[in-house]
């Protein structure tokens, strides 16, 4: 069973966004379905997210929701939800929530894990241009081990037109680690060019987590690839494509070359994602 740890279904106003100019500019997002360069950015059907799913052979996705200082949702909390009520078997929620009002924050966090089912917490601390150590973050993570969900951040540089010092491994992930040593934090994007900041991490902290999203297979570091071959490293990564950025077919293409063993490559795909997120195991042949 694979599962991506990190997607998006697109909205227009996600796809149009001023901050992805620097992506298109790269290549990512270029063709996809409702795009710019597309002929503007349009709704796209769910079905259209499940295809790129099945396409990389992917069971099961993480949705996840963004909401942006000044602009608000970019993908609502009730958007990834009614997404993942048309197809719950395939599908898994990620909220996110305002940072500027803290406690509209926090009813909402409580709201979409205990009324809308959402399986964790993606706050991206560039869009907010400050980082995980700020103190509006703290009530939200004490809220997260209370309601036994991750909390899920990107570390690393920023590729959208935003800063990327908040992307630091260390010190921020290390100090919300420190302060809350039960709190499950997933970084994704590998925390390049910090990778073996994050790594250390990773080794330093029971709970914290890399996932792959916005990495090929061929793109991967060999500090992280090696890690994934360790005994504490292979349990502690999770496969994520990001897409629309990164289509999840190309984001697995190539990963028999990284030459990971049986375990380490179940656990990369799917295991670790599965226990990390709680994620219901599927029946085996029941795609829809």
């Amino acid at each position: 069973m694979i599962v991506d740890a990190w997607l998006q279904h697109p909205t227009p106003r996600f796809l149009a966004h001023e901050m992805f100019d620097s992506l298109r500019r790269w290549g990512a997002m270029r063709d996809e379905p409702g795009s710019a360069s597309d002929g503007g950015a349009r709704e796209l059907p769910l079905a259209a997210t499940v295809a790129a799913m099945d396409a990389g052979g992917v069971d099961f996705g993480l949705l996840t929701a963004w909401h942006a200082p000044r602009e608000g949702a970019l993908i609502s909390n009730d958007e990834v939800a009614a997404w993942v009520a048309q197809n719950p078997r395939r599908l898994g929620g990620l909220a996110a929530v305002p940072l500027d009002s803290p406690m509209r924050a926090l009813r909402e966090l409580r709201r979409c894990v205990q009324e809308l089912g959402m399986l964790g917490l993606r706050m991206l601390p560039w869009l907010w241009e400050t980082p995980p150590t700020d103190r509006r973050f703290y009530p939200l993570y004490a809220a997260c081990v209370e309601l036994g969900v991750p909390f899920c951040a990107q570390v690393g540089h920023t590729g959208p037109l935003r800063p990327s010092e908040p992307g630091r491994p260390i010190p921020y992930i290390d100090q919300v680690a420190l302060d809350f040593p039960e709190l499950v934090i997933v970084g994704g994007h590998i925390g390049y060019p910090w990778t073996e900041e994050m790594i250390a991490v990773c080794r330093k902290h029971e709970n914290v987590y890399i996932d792959t999203s916005a990495y090929t297979s061929e793109r991967l570091p060999p500090e992280l690839v090696a890690y994934m071959k360790t005994a504490s490293g292979r349990r502690k990564v999770l496969f994520g494509s990001n897409h629309p950025m990164i289509a999840p077919q190309k984001a697995l293409a190539g990963r028999d070359a990284l030459g990971l063993d049986d375990e380490a490559r179940e656990l990369y795909l799917g295991g670790n994602a599965r226990r990390v997120f709680k994620v219901p195991v599927q029946p085996t042949g029941e795609r829809a």
